[in-house]
């Protein structure tokens, strides 16, 4: 028997998309990136089979060495649109943390990671496109982020001032 993988059409790239939507939706996050790795395939430079990938990725993470960080920081920094690589790069560092803290890492040492994130939103928020507010959305539940955890407090606030604030 022939084990070779098969190369979708790019006229099906539209539904694999969909597909691997419905598999992040359903937590099934294996199933999605392997559809985002045949889209890959059949068109490389595809930005929306790219930024899913990534996704997919971090849909993963469980705050251990086995997470691929820089695997998804390399596909995002591919992404053409300079808001989408800021805004993505910003939710990886978000999502790394989240599992991190999930694992148990103390979170005055990821205070660095999530202030990279809070630097990311608040660049993507500058040059967000109109009516898009999901930098804002992210930065401010770091910032949430921050002001749950009883170790990030006494870091918290010289960090958030140093950011003064995201521009408006």
């Amino acid at each position: 028997m022939d084990l070779k993988l098969k190369t979708i059409s790019k006229s099906g790239i539209g539904e694999a998309i969909a597909k691997a939507e419905l598999y992040r939706y359903l937590n099934e996050p294996e199933e999605a990136e392997s559809i985002c790795r045949d889209i890959l395939v059949a068109d490389p430079n595809h930005m929306l089979g790219l930024r899913t990938l990534g996704l997919t990725i971090t849909d993963q993470f469980i705050g251990g060495p086995s997470d691929r960080y820089a695997e998804v920081e390399k596909i995002f920094q591919t992404l053409k649109d300079p808001y989408e690589r800021h805004y993505y790069t910003g939710l990886l560092c978000e999502r790394r943390v989240k599992a991190q803290l999930r694992a148990g890492r103390a979170p005055h040492t990821l205070l660095p990671l999530l202030e990279q994130a809070l630097q990311c939103f608040a660049e993507a928020e500058r040059i967000h496109p109109p009516g898009n507010d999901d930098a804002i959305l992210r930065w401010n539940r770091c910032v949430r982020l921050l002001q749950s955890q009883p170790d990030f407090e006494s870091e918290e606030s010289a960090s958030l001032e140093a950011w003064d604030s995201p521009p408006a």
